[in-house]
């Protein structure tokens, strides 16, 4: 899986907002690459699985929260390129009732299922993981391995996500993609041809992506980031997206998050709505998963007694 070129399908999107505004819009779904490593996690994963590989590692460690899209990814990955994983998950609370824990996060469940062994730490020693002693010691626990950071995003996470754009692509004005660490759209804004603008929309609040995604590209134009529609923040979400992403799948049969891709495609079509894009513009969205996510936020909806995501 990992040695091949992996092209995905560019779907279109009708809505009459669409017509109204005479503007094309695609969605690549990335999200089909595979149930758990899939979109921009696969892209990421790639060529470091390449480079444990070369290196003769055996193990790969990274870090992620309970909830993580990156953690199962890497999980799962490891175990079809026959390589050991580790993971340091944030909240040492967690380790006190691991069978219930499991029982009760898929995302947990699936990462052992796929023979992640689990390191919870707490939240001041997990803030250390970019600190060399914190790094030590981990070393010194576990021996050898091949350090993938949080999120997945480093030089070779980028050259995977280059590979996003193929030549099909090229008729696209706007790309569009949701920004967590940075790693993808920066993927993007170095392959994107010179005629196409890249419009990150953060999941994050705060602007300071801005600046990481300025240190991690080659490129310092033909490119933004949307600071509007991250709800609140990071795993924040409410009533209204939840509707947007049922109304959406209803409409395309695309299955949206609410973490990432839900916010992305809100923000985009609000921006429609707005006048934001000029007409007769072509439209493409990055579709990077993390759909596996969804059945841990609709547990959330329950105990609120509030609308569920449609799976």
């Amino acid at each position: 899986m990992f040695s091949e070129s992996i092209q995905t399908e560019n779907q279109q999107v009708f809505l009459p907002i669409l017509e109204e505004k005479n503007i094309e819009f695609f969605v690549k779904r990335e999200d089909e690459i595979h149930e758990f490593v899939s979109g921009n996690k696969f892209r990421k994963l790639k060529y470091n699985i390449e480079e444990a590989k070369l290196q003769k590692k055996n193990t790969l460690l990274t870090f992620g929260g309970a909830y993580s899209n990156h953690i199962v990814a890497t999980a799962v990955a490891g175990k079809i390129a026959r390589l050991k994983t580790i993971g340091i998950i944030r909240g040492e609370e967690l380790a006190s009732n691991i069978d219930k824990i499991l029982l009760e996060n898929a995302t947990l469940r699936e990462a052992h299922k796929n023979e992640m062994q689990f390191e919870f730490v707490s939240r001041e020693d997990f803030r250390k993981k970019n600190e060399k002693d914190f790094i030590d010691a981990l070393y010194d626990k576990f021996g050898d391995f091949y350090l993938i950071p949080e999120g997945g995003t480093n030089e070779l996470a980028i050259k995977g996500c280059e590979e996003i754009l193929t030549k099909q692509d090229e008729k696209f004005d706007y790309i569009c993609v949701a920004v967590g660490t940075g790693g993808t759209v920066s993927g993007l804004i170095n392959s994107a041809k010179g005629h196409q603008q890249i419009i990150g929309f953060s999941a994050l609040k705060g602007d300071f992506l801005y600046e990481e995604i300025k240190r991690l590209t080659l490129k310092k134009d033909k490119w933004s980031i949307q600071n509007d529609y991250h709800f609140g923040g990071y795993g924040k979400y409410n009533p209204e997206l939840i509707r947007f992403i049922n109304d959406f799948k209803e409409q395309t049969q695309i299955p949206l998050d609410p973490i990432y891709t839900g916010k992305m495609i809100f923000g985009i079509v609000d921006l429609i709505e707005k006048n934001y894009f000029d007409p007769n513009s072509k439209i493409l969205a990055i579709h990077t998963g993390g759909l596996q996510g969804i059945n841990g936020v609709n547990k959330k909806l329950i105990k609120n007694n509030l609308e569920l995501i449609k799976v």
